[in-house]
């Protein structure tokens, strides 16, 4: 039942992964997995930026008959609860500690975010997700980290991956003080709603977002899902949802 916590929910002083509830998220997104990104319980997934687990937990019901998942992240309490409560439980799942430099998360990690390999090989995996990832990273940091989707993802498999996109309507919204972001801090190509901490949100235009999927060989499947983060009346999610598969 959603709301009640079992075992597999953090208590909430350990959730970092932002507002709302943590299994309605986790399974609304589970069926976003199933529906547009087609994942089937026997594929290979790949998280990245898993937290505390929100979308782990219900792939765990999800994923069989030789499915799998792998999750990374840069919080050190977060992957220490995956692996004490849910790894034991089910040892198809991992999670991987990844001391990645972030201003907001993770000031004093070891790597560049713009450097990084993602610890797997190549064309490991059918399925990979980027929940509220781009959101919080800069343009030299998503460059290698699209790189390195389509490095790891197999020829056919999909990706999902949310954002806030900066485009005519979300424009005119947030010009209209109708979006609970207002993104006023103009950069190329990106705006922040933080100067100083710009990581802390950062809205893309979509035509260069656009752009990057085709660099990196992921053709966008049509049509984007638009969210409710800029005041639409009609959306999705929260956040702007695009599926890729890699050609």
């Amino acid at each position: 039942m959603l709301g009640r916590r079992t075992e597999l929910t953090p208590p909430r002083s350990k959730i970092f992964v932002g507002c709302g509830d943590f299994q309605a998220i986790g399974e609304e997104f589970l069926r976003y997995f199933a529906e547009l990104g087609a994942l089937k319980p026997n594929e290979k997934v790949l998280d990245v930026g898993c937290g505390i687990g929100r979308m782990a937990v219900p792939l765990t019901r999800y994923l069989k008959d030789g499915g799998s998942y792998e999750g990374f992240d840069i919080v050190t309490d977060g992957i220490n609860w995956c692996r004490k409560k849910i790894t034991p439980n089910y040892p198809h799942f991992h999670f991987q500690l990844s001391d990645i430099y972030n201003k907001l998360f993770n000031p004093k990690g070891r790597y560049k975010a713009s450097e990084y390999n993602f610890p797997y090989d190549k064309e490991s995996f059918d399925f990979i997700f980027l929940i509220s990832v781009f959101t919080h990273m800069l343009p030299q940091d998503m460059e290698n980290y699209f790189s390195q989707i389509g490095r790891v993802l197999k020829r056919g498999g999909r990706c999902l991956i949310t954002f806030f996109l900066l485009n005519k309507e979300s424009l005119k919204l947030i010009d209209a003080g109708l979006s609970r972001l207002d993104f006023k801090h103009e950069f190329n190509e990106y705006r922040t709603i933080d100067q100083d901490t710009p990581e802390y949100d950062i809205a893309y235009n979509e035509e260069f977002i656009r752009r990057r999927f085709n660099s990196y060989g992921l053709n966008i499947v049509e049509p984007i899902h638009y969210g409710s983060w800029c005041g639409r009346r009609s959306f999705l999610s929260d956040q702007d949802i695009i599926i890729a598969i890699k050609k």
